[in-house]
This record gives structure tokens, C-alpha cells and sequence, in this order.
């Protein structure tokens, strides 16, 4: 790469499901030698960045220390309960609800325009939750890419029923977890859930949330076309979707997304270990894990140690559970001996890669529903909140997962039997494979380097 290539700024929120594939783009443009790459976003996640070393370096941005409010993973018990509620809608309400506090906002759009100030990219890179980093890229008139972690349809498709939308009248609102082979019930139920959403943005709550930021707009001077529903989207040079086609219900994809399947990195991440010796070790294996944000409950924990002491002389399990959910496991002498339960994992990629896990029992996030098909591994899903239901219900119709019948809690009988069936029914590895070879088609990191290098704001002097 010429080193007269203008700098490239990502930004993006500190979640990992949403930063983690924005990384191994970094990475990769690294590795090709691109010049002028900077990262920005919390401080919790500079040493994520500073780890990219793969040719030319990525320099790290620190827009502060993580705002407790607006991140998922340091939210009170209360608000985690709110979040992930039975109704999806209330749900739903409760993340706008904690999320949308424009005042609390300000301090992250600040230093991003120092960030911009100093570095004057010539293109950007932002994740598609992180409203300040779209908007302050079309206040400077900078070209970006957005970056999109979930189903293409998530990004497109109105949430309300008034409004531009890319996807056809009935189609499955996001958050919903409805398919799009709906009962009669399910389309009113579908059709309601806009109409509720459209109630919730007329509430007083949500007109006071609104003029506190067109308050904030105003003060930081935000230009007016920042704004809007399909704004992001339809302001963005390109979207770069990790998903394909295939993995999502059919309609028209906009001319600007690029769909180009999981972001995956050059495997092995990490270097040979006890733990993949013990993985070469099993004959058939379960992968279990639940992602950043779930919470396990003691009766939770109790109840995946049964399903492994019921599947014990079939199966081995590696459980990632995080140190602080593991004060509700028994003690040591009485955990079946099939189960492996770890902290933390190096590389869940290589372990998701290794020929002996098949199956992956998760949350049904938008990256581990794309990463788990990548290698062609069926998943066994619990979803609990926003998009896992949407993802949970496309895996079920495409036949490469079951969903648990009561996701609320763990059933051993229920989790046993679901586990069972996707093990032995080879349906769903070889629909898996299929999905897996749809993907790696795609292009992937290589094909999203690409596309980014292909763009007009990056043309040479």
C-alpha cells in the first residue's frame, strides 16, 4: 500500500460481539501494509487494539473509560432483568429506554472529534450501534463504511410502520423472533409490535429523550441530515454486512451493502496449548457458551451441570463460563468427569474450527450464529434478548439449529433432548457445511480489505 493512502479511523462501541470483527478487519489491513490506521473507542479495549500486530500498526484512540449506563456488560441486576424480560417488546423498550440518554452521548461524540480533529481521516470505519461516530462522519463530510455484525435485514427494516422500509410489508420486525412463516396470530402479533414501537417514540418519556437531543445536536453542531431512520445506512459509501444472503429471509438487499460472511482471522489465534491437546484428545465434543452479556442464574448453573452428568459416556463438554457465575457450581469432586468448564478460552474460533466440537450450544448472538456456521458447526441456541431471537428462529427454519422450547430457563430433559437430536439427526451438519461453504465464498476479511481499498475516498494524490 502506498504510504500516501490518507489515514483510516474505526470506531466503534466496547462491546465485543460488536467490535471484535472490526478488529480482525484492522488486522487485516495491517497485514497488508496499509498506513494511517487508527482505532477508536473505550479504554477498556486498548489493549485489544494495541494486540493487532501484523505489519503496519494500528494506533489506538481512547475515547474514555466506558460509560456503565450505555454498556450492556456493566449494567445493574435490575436493568439485566428489564433487558431480557419475557416480552420481547417491553425488552426491547427497556434497551431504547437505557440506551438512549443523548446527554450521557455528548462526552463520547467530544472526544471522537478530537480524535477527527487530530488524525483528519480520509475515511472512516463505524460500527452500526454507534450513532455518534455516523453522525459526527456526516457532520465533516467524511466518507465511512458501516460496519454491520447482524442479519442484513436487522439494518433496513422499519421498526415502526410509518416510514421508509427495505424489506416487503410483513416481513419479520426485528427483535421479534418471528419467521417469516408466520401463523395468522403471529402476523398481528408482528403488525402490533411496530405500532407499539411507534407508541413508545410518541411517549412523553421518549419526546422529552428527543428534545434533549435536539438539544445536544444543537450544541455539538450536528448537521440535520445525520439524522433519521435509514440515515446511517443510506449515507454510508458501503455496509459491510458479515452475514450472506442465504442466512437471512429473502428480499432485495440495497445496492450499498456488501455482504461478506463472518469476519474470521488467520487460525490458529493461539499457540498450541493444553487445551487443544485435550481437545484432540475427545472423540465428540459440546462447545458451550453464552456470550459476554448472559448472566446464570445458581439454578441455571445447577441445571447445564445435570445435562452434562446425562450425557456423560457420549459426549464431552467445554463449558466457558465467566469466574465470577462460577461460585454457583458444586464442589470439584462433584462435577460429572465430561465436563470441562474454563474461564476463559484463548481463541473460541479455534475452538469452533477444531474437528472434534460439533455442536455449539450459545445465546444465538449475531456473531456466533455466523462464526459457528463458518465452520460448519449446528448450534443448539438459548436466546435471551434483542437479536438472538432473530437469529435462533432463521437457524430453526434453515435447519442448522434447534432452539431450546423455554429459553427462560434451562429444562435438563429439554436441553438433553435438543442436544441429542442436533448430534445425531446429520441433517444439520450437512446443512451447516452448506452454510459454511456459502461463507468462505463470500470472502470474508480478504474480501472486506478489498472493498475498503477499492473506495474513491482512499484514491491516491
Amino acid at each position: 500500500m502506498n504510504s500516501s493512502q490518507g489515514p483510516i479511523l474505526f470506531v466503534s462501541l466496547p462491546e465485543s460481539g460488536l467490535l471484535n470483527p472490526m478488529l480482525v478487519l484492522a488486522e487485516e489491513l495491517s497485514r497488508r501494509g496499509f498506513e494511517n490506521l487508527w482505532f477508536a473507542t473505550d479504554e477498556n479495549r486498548r489493549a485489544d487494539v494495541e494486540a493487532i500486530d501484523a505489519g503496519t500498526p494500528v494506533q489506538f484512540f481512547s475515547l474514555g473509560e466506558v460509560i456503565s449506563d450505555l454498556s450492556s456488560v456493566t449494567w445493574d441486576d435490575e436493568t439485566y432483568q428489564k433487558v431480557t424480560q419475557r416480552s420481547r417488546f417491553k425488552a426491547r423498550k427497556a434497551v431504547i429506554e437505557k440506551t438512549f440518554v443523548p446527554r450521557l452521548q455528548m462526552a463520547k461524540y467530544q472526544k471522537l472529534e478530537e480524535a477527527v480533529d487530530k488524525i483528519r481521516p480520509s475515511l472512516m470505519v463505524v460500527e452500526s450501534m454507534c450513532q455518534y461516530g455516523f453522525q459526527l462522519a456526516i457532520t465533516k463530510k467524511i466518507p465511512y463504511v458501516l460496519s454491520n455484525p447482524f442479519v442484513p435485514s436487522n439494518a433496513v427494516t422499519s421498526l415502526v410502520p410509518i416510514g421508509k422500509s427495505y424489506t416487503p410489508a410483513g416481513f419479520p420486525v426485528p427483535h421479534t423472533g418471528f419467521s417469516a412463516n408466520m401463523s395468522f396470530v403471529q402476523r398481528l402479533a408482528n403488525r402490533l409490535f411496530r405500532w407499539r414501537m411507534l407508541s413508545l417514540f410518541l411517549s412523553s418519556t421518549m419526546k422529552q429523550r428527543n428534545a434533549e437531543d435536539a438539544e445536544v445536536r444543537n450544541e455539538l453542531g450536528i448537521d440535520p441530515a445525520a439524522v433519521g431512520q435509514m440515515t446511517r445506512v443510506e449515507a454510508a459509501e458501503i455496509v459491510l454486512s458479515y452475514s450472506v444472503p442465504e442466512l437471512d429471509y429473502p428480499f432485495t438487499i440495497p445496492d450499498m451493502f456488501r455482504t461478506v460472511g463472518a469476519m474470521v482471522p488467520p487460525l490458529p489465534q493461539a499457540p498450541p496449548g493444553e487445551l487443544g491437546d485435550w481437545l484432540d484428545a475427545q472423540d465428540s465434543v459440546i462447545y458451550m457458551g453464552f456470550g459476554t452479556i448472559t448472566r446464570l442464574t445458581a439454578a441455571e448453573v445447577g441445571t447445564l451441570v445435570e445435562v452434562a452428568r446425562r450425557l456423560a459416556g457420549r459426549y464431552q463438554i467445554l463449558w466457558k463460563l465467566p469466574e465470577e457465575q462460577q461460585k454457583w457450581l458444586p464442589a470439584k469432586e462433584d462435577l460429572p468427569d465430561n465436563l470441562r468448564i474454563e474461564s476463559w478460552v484463548p481463541s473460541q474460533l479455534d475452538v469452533l474450527a477444531h474437528p472434534n466440537v460439533n455442536v455449539f450450544f450459545t445465546h444465538g448472538g449475531g456473531n456466533a450464529y455466523h462464526e459457528s456456521l463458518y465452520f460448519g458447526k449446528p448450534m443448539v441456541m438459548r436466546p435471551l434478548w434483542v437479536d438472538c431471537y432473530d437469529q435462533a428462529v432463521r437457524g430453526q427454519d434453515f435447519g442448522v439449529s434447534l432452539t431450546l422450547s423455554r429459553p427462560r430457563t434451562f429444562d435438563p430433559d429439554d436441553v438433553v433432548d435438543k442436544l441429542t437430536r442436533v448430534l445425531e439427526d446429520g441433517s444439520f451438519k450437512e446443512n451447516a457445511e452448506r452454510f459454511a461453504e456459502i461463507q468462505r465464498a463470500a470472502g470474508g476479511r480478504k474480501k472486506a480489505a478489498d472493498l475498503i481499498a477499492g473506495l474513491p475516498a482512499l484514491a491516491n494524490d
